[in-house]
């Protein structure tokens, strides 16, 4: 069992020393009481006219059973999925249009120090919003998809429509979703006790799937996985690799011998600009090769994800898009005007208005998109992916020390206490190299403003271990920069 976190962070035990903390990225809480948490959609199937109920939001800052922190959460509403008492972004809930085996509710939310959202420090008086936003794969069941089927035969074409009146140039979102939609699959992933569906895309010739690890978790150990194309080809796929704490999972189809593969192409995430215009495509509910449409409504929005079951939580800095976003478009494609890959959808936020277990022992319903939508870059999920091919165990860049989850103030504080009663600064690790202490307040990352604990992994996994990167930090009052040298860990904690 690892000491130290995804980020390289031991994680605080309640009694006010630090303990390990598995899967975390990078950082760890201190003690702290859970708040009470209202309930969030259990992802069970719906009736067709009911769609998705809500879920709800929670607040509070809970550890999973494996020690890891969890990102403090201000009381915003979660949608798809809900996670443990930290900020959880739910995984994919499965479909099927007939009873689930046990499924974690899905929900999404938003965290920040306060009810009111702290402004940056720094350029225009940003707001940083720390989203705990719910995983989007799975779904309500296949009695919508019947019934949307059973409608499509009632429409009326005109006799006046002439193609050639129409955009459909290459450049135009049917010209795109023309090419793309024969690399969209739709994954189906099932285990001894679950189950779930969400998309993935071609990644290259030699039959690579990339798609969300929470889409595939169901079926990692020993389970069944099957991929189905847009032309209805389906193939067995086994998985090459999983990084829960990016949520980037890699899988390869079987017997594809002489399948016609066509990798989509890879655009470049640090080049994206709010106002850029978006198009999903995914399984949402379980309808395979639908399209939506948007714009990039923001960049570097951190978000922290969670399955709902006491699994570590993932975070990234994600792009968010206001393209509709459901459960079932988790691990499909966000792609620019140009047709190119720049995210792998994740996670919605969303409102909620059903009620049960929020971790996953009532009966809740899945809610919908609200327009609040989270991609992984793409530049992330590229560096993940190859490190999965080659070698099957994912690399996360760390700074060896532990981060108080729970401080409220305006930054990333440095725990004051780390493991077992040791440092919180790992002795000869790239922190205590760099002159860091306990108590330390982080504010700046290279060229991100931190406002919060998950801001900082979430900048420190858009790193590569061995990256040199400028730290700004606060002691005493007094501000003084240094430069870190990241550290790197491997695998992912159990």
């Amino acid at each position: 069992m690892s000491t130290e976190n995804e980020g390289g962070l031991p994680a605080s035990g309640q009694d006010g020393t630090s303990r390990p903390a598995e899967g975390e990225p990078g950082v760890s809480e201190q003690p702290r009481e859970t708040a009470q948490m209202p309930t969030v959609p259990a992802g069970q199937p719906a009736p067709p006219a009911a769609g998705t109920p809500e879920g709800g939001p929670y607040a509070g800052a809970p550890q999973d059973p494996a020690g890891a922190p969890t990102a403090q959460t201000p009381p915003v509403r979660p949608s798809a999925f809900s996670a443990p008492p930290a900020p959880g972004v739910a995984p994919a809930g499965p479909y099927d249009g007939g009873p689930q085996g046990p499924q974690a509710p899905y929900g999404a939310y938003a965290l920040s120090p306060s009810p009111e959202p702290k402004p940056r420090r720094g350029a225009a008086g940003l707001v940083a919003a720390v989203i705990v936003a719910a995983l989007v794969a799975g779904g309500v069941g296949g009695g919508i998809g019947y019934w949307a089927a059973n409608r499509s035969g009632d429409t009326t074409v005109s006799a006046s429509a002439n193609p050639k009146d129409l955009n459909r140039a290459p450049t135009s979102v049917a010209g795109i979703a023309n090419r793309a939609l024969p690399s969209v699959v739709t994954i189906n992933a099932s285990g001894s006790q679950e189950s779930g569906t969400g998309t993935g895309f071609v990644y290259d010739t030699q039959g690579h799937i990339l798609t969300n690890n929470h889409v595939v978790a169901p079926a990692a150990d020993g389970g069944k996985l099957t991929v189905t194309f847009s032309d209805g080809k389906t193939y067995n796929a086994e998985v090459v690799g999983r990084a829960q704490g990016y949520d980037v999972a890699v899988i390869k189809l079987k017997n594809a011998a002489g399948a016609k593969l066509t990798p989509l192409p890879l655009g470049d995430s640090n080049k994206v600009a709010v106002g850029d215009a978006t198009i999903a495509i995914g399984a949402p509910f379980g309808l395979s090769g639908t399209v939506t449409t948007g714009i990039v409504s923001a960049k570097n929005r951190p978000v922290a994800s969670s399955d709902g079951q006491g699994s570590p939580s993932s975070y990234m800095s994600a792009l968010q898009t206001d393209a509709s976003i459901n459960p079932g478009n988790s691990g499909g494609p966000l792609l620019d005007a140009s047709g190119d890959v720049i995210g792998i959808n994740s996670a919605i936020q969303s409102t909620n208005s059903g009620g049960g277990d929020p971790f996953g022992g009532g009966t809740t319903a899945q809610s919908g998109s609200i327009g609040l939508g989270f991609a992984i870059p793409i530049d992330e999920a590229r560096y993940v992916a190859d490190t999965l091919i080659k070698t099957g165990t994912p690399v996360y860049a760390i700074m060896g020390m532990s981060v108080n989850m729970n401080y409220d103030g305006q930054g990333a504080q440095i725990s004051t206490s780390g493991a077992n009663g040791g440092s919180a600064v790992t002795a000869g690790g790239p922190a205590d190299k760099a002159g860091l202490k306990p108590g330390d307040v982080i504010t700046k990352f290279g060229d991100t403003l931190i406002d919060s604990g998950p801001t900082l992994i979430g900048a420190i996994w858009q790193h590569r271990p061995g990256d040199q990167v400028q730290v700004t930090y606060e002691r005493g009052g007094k501000t003084s920069t240094t430069t870190v040298t990241l550290g790197e860990r491997k695998g992912d904690s159990d």
